[in-house]
């Protein structure tokens, strides 16, 4: 039972004409008059970070009637959020996603790219509001590429010693190459998940490491080689 105040009782009742819904979202190739949770599908990703900005999440979730069939939980810069990313995987999949915006997904960073997943989603910005059906679930693994790894670059520099690569999404970078005015012009880097795929298959690591070892730019024609993390 609803309470009404006097003075609202004591309106005149005017009727009320026009009611068109919700004005439409697009959601995988459809156009959809969204006024339940069960209505909303796409499958999008978002970025998160906690209140004192340490940490980053980028989450990737495909909704398929309202509920959440497969998510992406990549995380960086703090190491407690690897561990809060291996809850809030098994948190996330099988909930609505009204239910897990008011989840606690352990983490600042996770909890806000879900809030910023689902102001997309419900308001018919995914990433596949314009794909007939959608992205089948798994398509989430197509975001890791071979070796099933996160994207990452990792780079440093201070004023007095310049810049280091240190992982880009080539690899590992385990050296530079450097030119006759100390510049960087090349690198060597190490695909780490395709190596450790190598080793499962049955090679010895000293093969796989060779195997996925390879040169970016102008790396054979530097004159001087440096190990980016001791050097």
């Amino acid at each position: 039972m609803i309470a009404y105040s006097k003075q609202v009782e004591d309106m005149v009742c005017v009727a009320k004409e026009v009611n068109h819904g919700p004005a439409p979202i697009p959601e995988e190739g459809k156009w959809v008059q969204a006024k339940e949770i069960k209505d909303i599908s796409g499958l999008t990703h978002g970025i998160g970070w906690c209140a004192p900005q340490q940490g980053a999440c980028k989450l990737t979730l495909n909704v398929k009637d309202g509920i959440i069939e497969e998510a992406l939980v990549e995380t960086i810069g703090c190491s407690g959020m690897t561990h809060s990313a291996a809850m809030a995987a098994e948190i996330l999949s099988g909930k609505t996603i009204l239910e897990a915006l008011n989840t606690d997904l352990v983490c600042d960073a996770i909890n806000t790219a879900m809030r910023e997943l689902f102001l997309q989603i419900v308001y018919g910005r995914s990433q596949t509001a314009f794909s007939d059906d959608g992205l089948p679930v798994g398509a989430g693994l197509d975001d890791l590429g071979k070796g099933l790894r996160s994207q990452t670059g990792t780079t440093y520099s201070t004023k007095k010693k310049g810049p280091r690569y240190l992982e880009l999404a080539e690899g590992y970078v385990t050296r530079l190459a450097l030119d006759k005015e100390d510049r960087v012009i090349g690198y060597e880097v190490v695909q780490l998940g395709k190596m450790m795929e190598a080793i499962k298959n049955g090679k010895s690591a000293d093969e796989a490491l060779k195997a996925n070892t390879s040169t970016k730019g102008r790396f054979s024609e530097g004159v001087k080689f440096i190990d980016p993390r001791n050097e």
